[in-house]
């Protein structure tokens, strides 16, 4: 029916009792439901252009930025049985407090005097070194005398070869004056005879001295050889007692080293956690673990590990939100600044190679502009970080994670390894007074 009259009469017709008009009717609750899904769409199309802060997602534990500050397992250098615990579980020791003594046993090292016996064998050895060093010295004085004496000889032996020599020219030249006047007649046969016996005489003269200056050589040769031998062989001693000195000496300080190592010691101060070892009269070998200390310091940071498509988005210095294990917290990981219980961090090292299959460590430090870590933190309590990225529209992370895209940078990431070859250049060109 149309309606096209100006006068309405629809306050005449009874639409209630009607079916119809009931039925065409639209119900007031479903008013009400179109208007709040206009109002829940346009509330998440507003929602949807909102900043969404990017991060990823990592889980680890508490431990220490140095090496030195995480718990340390206390080794034995050598083998042994406990004799006496001097420390309990959960106990402060300071550096240098002894944590157990251990007792010998190994045979060689049975003798509670072996020190003692090792210093008397190295005095009896070095007296019998020095014995050796006055019979050198004596040797040489002996061969520089032999050698002295044999110039001496071997001169005198020449001064006579020359005055034999002398003879024997005086003598040839009479020999040959008294030939010539014998063959002339001028002289007898017998005194011929004696000056030719005379000359004989003084050849056989000059011939001896010139065999006595090689006797007198080879006896003095032969004498300072047999007193080099001497010196020789009694060098050889001495080296040999060195030798066998610097053995001993080695040996002794092993021993007085292996007897300190009877006392383990805290090689710093902390707390006793866990003993490896319990009882006494338990045997141990070199390298089993007595104890673990957890040193005593305030350095804390968090290990944590994440995926190796998100190393290449980490930088040092980012900005981390961290819930520990044990303290309360809501976390919005978009939305950091109305996240509650978390606490600041950032990061400080990125290993460059990977520690688990597929997965990466980062050291995450405390941020000093944000509020302070727990005191009560222990290392080894597990933790959950969100590593701060850039902010990107709400719409835009959904879409992301619908597609398992990574993350969005506005930049690349600076080179890490170049990043800190330029702090070492700068530390090192800072000088120490300045």
């Amino acid at each position: 029916m149309l309606n096209l009259s100006k006068h309405s009469i629809d306050h005449l017709v009874p639409k209630d009792r009607l079916y119809s008009l009931r039925v065409l009717k639209t119900p007031w609750a479903g008013k009400a439901l179109a208007r709040w899904l206009m109002l829940i769409g346009v509330i998440i199309l507003v929602v949807l252009f909102l900043p969404w802060q990017q991060n990823i997602h990592g889980k680890g534990h508490v431990t220490a930025r140095s090496p030195v500050n995480r718990p340390q397992t206390i080794q034995t250098s050598i083998a042994g049985r406990i004799q006496d615990w001097k420390v309990q579980e959960g106990e402060f020791v300071q550096k240098s407090d002894t944590i157990a003594i251990i007792s010998e046993i190994k045979e060689k090292y049975f003798d509670p005097k072996l020190l003692q016996r090792l210093r008397e064998v190295i005095a009896s050895k070095e007296k019998s070194l020095q014995s050796k060093e006055l019979k050198s010295r004596a040797l040489k004085k002996q061969i520089e005398a032999l050698e002295t004496g044999m110039r001496t000889k071997i001169e005198q032996s020449k001064a006579k070869l020359a005055a034999e020599a002398v003879r024997f020219s005086n003598a040839k030249n009479q020999y040959e004056r008294n030939k010539k006047l014998f063959e002339a007649g001028n002289i007898p046969l017998t005194k011929f005879q004696e000056i030719e016996y005379k000359y004989q005489g003084s050849e056989a003269d000059y011939v001896n001295a010139e065999i006595e200056i090689e006797r007198v050589q080879a006896e003095y040769l032969d004498k300072i050889n047999k007193a080099e031998s001497d010196l020789n062989n009694t060098l050889a001693e001495q080296f040999d007692t060195q030798a066998e000195i610097s053995k001993l000496r080695n040996e002794y300080a092993n021993m007085e080293i292996r007897a300190q190592q009877y006392f383990i010691l805290a090689p710093q101060s902390g707390f006793v956690v866990k003993a490896s070892q319990a009882g006494i009269g338990e045997t141990i070998k070199e390298g089993d673990p007595v104890c673990t200390i957890m040193p005593h310091s305030s350095d804390v940071a968090v290990e944590m590990y994440v995926r190796a498509m998100d190393v290449p988005l980490l930088t040092r210095g980012r900005k981390v939100r961290i819930e520990f294990d044990g303290f309360p917290a809501l976390q919005f990981s978009g939305w950091p600044s109305v996240s509650v219980g978390t606490f600041g961090g950032r990061v400080e090292v990125i290993d460059f190679v990977s520690s688990r299959p597929g997965e990466f460590r980062i050291l995450v430090v405390p941020d000093p502009q944000d509020d302070k870590w727990p005191s009560q933190l222990r290392a080894g309590s597990g933790t959950m970080g969100w590593v701060m990225l850039d902010s990107v529209p709400i719409w835009y992370e959904v879409w992301r994670q619908l597609n398992g895209f990574p993350a969005s940078l506005y930049a690349e990431p600076e080179d890490e390894k170049k990043k800190l070859q330029d702090e070492k250049k700068k530390k090192s060109n800072v000088e120490p007074g300045d």
